[in-house]
């Protein structure tokens, strides 16, 4: 028996990495002064890496570490915003379209908020859509879990595609 292909497809996106010393915190693009960054084979924004495993999910492609392993020396050090122009393309590749991002990111400190404008800009500009169509919140664990104890960052995503 034959389906019809889908039309509108979700997926989710999760990501973790711990702080670690003399790095710069990078989350959704931005960089964020604070006294600790994350440790992660790439620039280890949490942010971006959620929102690619979203998107990769979504179209059914697998996720982050099949297309950018963290074995693989050119990923070393790579500014996570170029992983997710390489993800688009993939998921471009199977005429798929952004209808819309929705983020969590889970951080006792640094306080986000006044970051998230510019995160939505640079998101908005890489994946070609309307900071209408981002959204990203903040909150923290209320002190509890390895976010609370301010030992790292988790970032989820939620997106929704559309066949075009």
């Amino acid at each position: 028996m034959h389906r019809k292909v889908n039309k509108i497809r979700i997926g989710s996106g999760i990501d973790v990495h711990p702080f670690t010393e003399g790095c710069p915190l990078v989350l959704g693009g931005v960089t964020i002064p604070y006294e600790k960054g994350l440790l992660g084979h790439s620039d280890a924004d949490v942010l971006i890496h959620a929102i690619c495993d979203a998107l990769l999910g979504a179209a059914n492609l697998g996720d982050i570490g099949q297309h950018f392993p963290d074995t693989d020396p050119q990923y070393k050090n790579i500014d996570s915003k170029l992983l997710l122009k390489e993800t688009l393309q993939l998921i471009k590749a199977k005429n798929y379209a952004i209808g819309n991002i929705d983020c969590t990111v889970c951080a006792q400190k640094p306080k986000l908020l006044p970051y998230i404008s510019l995160m939505k800009d640079t998101l908005a500009g890489i994946l070609m859509l309307s900071i209408e169509d981002i959204s990203i919140k903040a909150t923290t664990t209320e002190k509890l879990g390895f976010v609370g104890r301010e030992e790292g960052i988790c970032a989820m995503a939620m997106i929704l595609i559309v066949k075009q």
